[in-house]
């Protein structure tokens, strides 16, 4: 998945108005609900990605979530916690988690800049581009686990494979 950089030199306290910069410089779709608050909505690969940003700036951290469109049946919670664990080894940042309230997988992160003076472009840009090429690389082994009936080593392996060119 690629995004579009925006190119500015002007440096936000509050990183949600760099964010939304990034998201209208994608022409993605976004609701800014509150000065600490942006929900983004992005058509992906395999599913539509939504995107919530919630800015804390008493503990200078966002706080960044990516959530699958997927939900994950009770009957195949316990597997797809298997699959948290292995997937979440294979991160450098951030992590894979699923909601306790809906079962709904998605990838987290939280940035910390207390004290950096604000936040880079580079940094809105890579935090975006991470969380998207991760949900990408293993949104099928969800779908592995969830409606392939796979273990999640199974899971894993298949989607660890590197494809070469196009059917």
């Amino acid at each position: 998945m690629s995004v579009t950089y925006v190119d500015t030199a002007v440096v936000h306290q509050n990183p949600l108005d760099l964010l939304e910069e990034l998201v209208g410089a994608n022409e993605w779709a976004f609701d800014r609900a509150s000065t600490d608050e942006l929900a983004v909505e992005i058509a992906g690969r395999w599913c539509d990605y939504r995107l919530y940003f919630l800015w804390q700036e008493d503990l200078g951290a966002l706080h960044f979530s990516c959530l699958l469109e997927s939900k994950v049946p009770a009957e195949k919670r316990r597997e797809v916690c298997v699959l948290l664990t292995l997937l979440n080894e294979k991160l450098w940042l951030g992590h894979f988690d699923l909601s306790s309230d809906d079962g709904t997988p998605m990838y987290r992160h939280t940035l910390l800049v207390r004290g950096a003076g604000g936040v880079s472009v580079e940094q809105m840009e890579d935090l975006v581009e991470v969380a998207l090429n991760e949900a990408e690389r293993f949104f099928p082994a969800f779908q592995f686990v969830i409606w392939g009936g796979k273990t999640a080593e199974e899971a894993i392996a298949a989607s660890m494979l590197d494809v070469m060119g196009e059917a």
